[in-house]
């Protein structure tokens, strides 16, 4: 595997290494950082922490677990300091819509209106769900990685999901009647 090769140079002192390593992961870090804080400026934050600290700490990865969950955790970790420092507000943005010719302008418009509804709803999730939620369906981790970056039971992350999930589907209910509990 590249990813082992890239590891083992950088953990020997290989700068370009690192370097190129780092290049791989910045985009799923940031992605990362975005959708547990939801907010642009905070997430490019976290991600640069994030980056600083595997490059300061590159050294300390073992092989026990996937360099991709020793990341996540690294990641995880920061958004939810960055978190708890600053309490989440609920941002509204203008989304762009690029219409398609294949589908219709109606279709493309509540299409964007739900994915707006649904990051709304993941953003009022608690803490603990919302994290278990973006790493599962956003950035398709298994129930075993989304442990593992968490330090979490098995059957911890199983419940968190599943209360997410019910979460979810209360909130989005919520919506398509007009309103918002909570």
């Amino acid at each position: 595997m590249v990813e082992q090769g890239l590891i083992r140079a950088a953990q020997t002192g290989d700068r370009d290494a690192l370097i190129t390593l780092l290049r791989e992961i910045e985009t799923h870090v940031y992605r990362t950082a975005y959708y547990i804080l939801n907010n642009e400026q905070d997430a490019l934050d976290a991600a640069q922490e994030a980056l600083i600290r595997i490059y300061t700490k590159i050294d300390s990865y073992e092989e026990k677990a996937q360099f991709k969950t020793w990341v996540q955790r690294i990641v995880t970790n920061i958004c939810i300091d960055k978190f708890r420092r600053k309490k989440p507000t609920v941002s509204i943005e203008e989304h762009e819509l690029v219409f398609q010719g294949k589908e219709s302008v109606e279709r493309e418009v509540m299409s964007g209106y739900l994915a707006q509804d649904i990051r709304e709803a993941i953003d009022r999730l608690p803490e603990h769900h919302r994290t278990v939620v973006v790493l599962r369906y956003l950035q398709d981790f298994s129930y075993n990685e989304i442990a593992d970056s968490l330090n979490l039971p098995l059957n911890t992350v199983k419940s968190y999901l599943f209360r997410a999930r019910q979460q979810l589907q209360h909130l989005l209910q919520d919506y398509q009647k007009g309103g918002v509990s909570g």
